[in-house]
């Protein structure tokens, strides 16, 4: 499974960002795509995750209301639509493929992209 993330970038308090992340050779196994985060100085987060099957969405608390997490089968794509961004948004956002047992652990995703830099302005 190969991962590439995209659509990182400088945004401005309340603004508004979109993260992609294609995909490609998704194995069996592979049945939950999930965005994580890594601020400077901080352990590695969840943000959310989409389950392939039928499309549940998980969030952590503190992006939920603000993030969304969607999928397009047909390009292989999952995306974060971020909206109401703020400062403390600001980290390496990275998608990654995995087992749905454990949506929110790190250790439950097998396959993981590059990153993609998010920075938050005030």
């Amino acid at each position: 499974v190969q991962l590439q993330a995209s659509g990182g970038g400088l945004v401005q308090v309340g603004g508004s960002l979109r993260l992609s992340c294609a995909t490609s050779g998704r194995t069996f196994s592979s049945d939950i795509m999930g965005w994580f985060r890594q601020a400077p100085g901080k352990e590695r987060e969840f943000v959310a995750a989409i389950r392939w099957s039928d499309d549940m969405p998980y969030y952590s608390g503190s992006v939920k209301g603000r993030f969304d997490i969607s999928r397009d089968s047909s390009k292989n794509t999952v995306y974060l639509q971020m909206n109401s961004l703020k400062p403390e948004d600001t980290a390496i956002y990275y998608c990654a493929a995995g087992d749905s047992y454990a949506p929110r652990l790190a250790g439950a995703y097998d396959y993981w992209g590059q990153g993609t830099q998010v920075t938050v302005s005030s």
